[in-house]
């Protein structure tokens, strides 16, 4: 199945150029919000900021807690165990390849993720976990919630790249782009990731 990414809605948003917003809307093949999508806006200059952390991601009840972790270049995150069970967590991702051999409940540990990309993140021992951190270059990255709705405030007026990615995507990285235009009174629209 091939994805596209169709733009359904262009329209502007009027507040002062200082503080430009961008909202974007991510719906799945059938119109309904797609929960979970990261979109991220590339602004030429605007580079990641340095890492405030504490960035964590927890194995408990056998899942990655949060599933994706949205990180910028240079954070270290840990990975606590709260399980009862043992876990070996490990990445052969491009961006950051790691093996943390098996450790126990309320032990942990850290890696330290210094390029940008996706790293999708297993357990050695369970095969049905699976999680993600998402490595930013741009300080402009975001969740989409339960309404697939991101909103930027403060995003420059120009030209601009955004990025749409999900899992569920089926295209190389799993993710989508555009080149966008950003007025100096805002920039809103919907992204369909469709067949």
């Amino acid at each position: 199945m091939s994805h596209r990414l169709a733009l359904i809605a262009l329209a502007s948003v009027a507040t002062p150029a200082a503080a430009t917003p961008v909202a974007i809307t991510v719906q799945g093949p059938t119109g309904a919000p797609l929960a979970g999508a990261v979109v991220t806006i590339e602004v030429s200059g605007r580079a990641s900021p340095a890492p405030r952390g504490p960035y964590a991601i927890e194995q408990r009840d056998i899942q990655f807690q949060p599933r994706v972790l949205i990180v910028p270049v240079g954070a270290t995150v840990s990975f606590p165990n709260r399980d009862k069970v043992r876990h070996h967590v490990y990445s052969f991702s491009k961006p950051k390849k790691f093996d943390l051999r098996l450790y126990g409940r309320e032990d942990a540990r850290s890696v330290a993720f210094d390029k940008p990309g996706v790293v999708s993140l297993g357990c050695n021992i369970h095969d049905l976990m699976s999680g993600f951190v998402f490595v930013s270059a741009t300080p402009f990255a975001a969740q989409a919630g339960a309404t697939g709705r991101v909103v930027w405030t403060d995003i420059p007026a120009g030209q601009a790249v955004m990025r749409v990615w999900h899992p569920s995507i089926r295209a190389p990285g799993n993710s989508l782009s555009r080149s966008i235009a950003v007025g100096a009174s805002g920039y809103m629209t919907t992204v369909t990731i469709g067949r």
